[in-house]
């Protein structure tokens, strides 16, 4: 199991993963903006007071990046009182349904068959690819959206790890934050209390037991060989970011330099 990150931030009772993007440290010497960007784990639980406190930031637009399954599976989004909702699914719904269908209900010997010996791990790094190679259009919109004028914006998906994790630092890697700081903010989300809550049909002990929590894992850890990945499939498919951002996302110079403007100070 990955070790786990122990944090200071405010835990949200029915919100997991929140966190301020502020203070990271870009090449050029600036640091984000507290304040600007936000990430999380899915807003469908939120209680009163989480919701109290979502609202006093100020925010613009919240991005959900689930899918169609994921939100009946968890329900929408509480509704946040002046705040737009966007909805940009990063997967298609039909993407790993019968995966994430065994996942929850599988038993231990079909797990095994799914998950050991580094499939899961690989189906994740997998996943993190495609996400970089095939979802540019999804990926450009938010970064417009940045641009122009949805900040202070808060990004998710289900567990505000993989999606949101990815577009995440695709935005800092936009404005220059140095990798070393996108990396540890996205292991972050490692923490106990950050950590997306297993959902299993069996919630009996065997169900849940130590074995098939292990096997597991791999889905819900932040590992950094998951987000590397995504950077090597940058690097692979486009020759770099610069290119990446111009030729895959569209970015103009002037784009980009709108998005530091939001987001550095």
């Amino acid at each position: 199991m990955t070790q786990q990150v122990p944090s200071t931030d405010p835990e949200l009772v029915g919100v997991r993963n929140f966190r301020d993007v502020g203070g990271l440290p870009t090449t050029d010497g600036r640091r984000t903006r507290q304040g600007m960007l936000f990430r999380s784990g899915h807003l469908a639980h939120a209680t009163e007071a989480d919701a109290a406190f979502l609202t006093s930031l100020g925010l613009h637009t919240v991005f959900d990046f689930r899918n169609s399954a994921d939100q009946r599976l968890e329900g929408p989004d509480v509704e946040l009182p002046g705040v737009r909702n966007v909805n940009i699914p990063m997967n298609d719904p039909a993407d790993g349904a019968e995966f994430w269908r065994m996942v929850r209900d599988g038993s231990v010997d079909q797990l095994r068959a799914i998950l050991s010996d580094g499939k899961a791990a690989n189906r994740m790094i997998s996943s993190y690819r495609t996400i970089i190679r095939q979802r540019t259009a999804e990926q450009s919109r938010v970064l417009h959206a940045l641009a122009d004028d949805s900040v202070p914006a808060l990004l998710h998906c289900a567990a505000g790890k993989d999606r949101a994790g990815v577009t995440i630092a695709v935005a800092l890697l936009a404005v220059g934050v140095e990798r070393d700081a996108i990396e540890a903010d996205y292991l972050e989300s490692n923490a106990q209390h950050r950590r997306y809550k297993v959902r299993r049909t069996d919630t009996s002990p065997n169900g849940m037991s130590p074995e098939i929590m292990e096997l597991l894992s791999p889905l819900f850890d932040a590992r950094a060989e998951y987000l590397r990945a995504a950077f090597d499939t940058i690097e692979e498919t486009w020759g770099g970011t610069d290119n990446y951002f111009a030729e895959g996302l569209k970015l103009t110079p002037e784009v980009r330099e709108r998005l530091r403007a939001r987001l550095l100070d």
